[in-house]
């Protein structure tokens, strides 16, 4: 949750205060990195294009219109340039001794069959995202795991909610396609998200979902 200082400190980070613009940073340095990691599949990406979005905003701020929910300001710059990396080296593939995403699965309590099986869906999960284009990968993450609107989500993309639905519609068609071919659970051998916020089952409900 966004501390309520949340204006003043945009506010202040207009007038070029950088410690208020910190504050920002420290306020979304987590949604900025997830979805650059759930963009790219690899930590060491991520955490160079969440910097680089924090940096191109506080250079950007003066451009900040204010109709726009900040977070959403944040979000689009990250988009975009994860987009622009996507585009120059298309596929980023890990192996599964080189994941270092995995801590999450192993809270107290759990079983280790139940890790490893979380663990093979999640790998399962990010490999058929990583097989989007980034076009189609962008709407799909920005829906699923964090929630936001077709409005709100056409909004950062920079496109129509036409456009936004339709890219959506394709996304699931290609993650069904996919599933369909594939041979059976766990067989995914490319990057897992460091700390999805739903069960990895939602591949196969994000692919069969209708279009609302």
């Amino acid at each position: 949750m966004v501390d309520h200082n949340e204006s003043a400190w945009l506010e202040a980070a207009l007038r070029g205060d950088r410690n208020a613009f910190g504050k920002l940073v420290q306020a979304y340095q987590v949604p900025v990195y997830n979805l650059a990691y759930r963009l790219l599949g690899n930590a060491a990406d991520a955490e160079d294009a969440a910097q680089e979005t924090f940096l191109k905003a506080f250079s950007r701020l003066h451009t900040y219109q204010p109709d726009m929910k900040f977070s959403n300001w944040l979000l689009s710059i990250a988009s975009h340039h994860c987009i622009d990396r996507l585009r120059r080296r298309r596929f980023v593939w890990l192996s599964v001794e080189d994941d270092p995403s995995v801590e999450w699965l192993t809270g107290d309590g759990e079983q280790p069959d139940a890790a490893a099986l979380r663990a093979e869906q999640a790998r399962e999960l990010q490999a058929l995202i990583n097989r989007l284009e980034p076009e189609y990968r962008t709407p799909v993450v920005l829906r699923y795991w964090y929630d936001l609107s077709y409005k709100e989500i056409a909004e950062i993309m920079g496109i129509t909610e036409a456009a936004l639905k339709s890219r959506l519609h394709r996304a699931r068609l290609q993650l069904a396609e996919m599933l369909e071919a594939q041979p059976g659970e766990g067989h995914a051998t490319t990057a897992t998200v460091k700390e999805p916020s739903r069960s990895p089952r939602v591949s196969r409900a994000i692919a069969h979902a209708p279009l609302a």
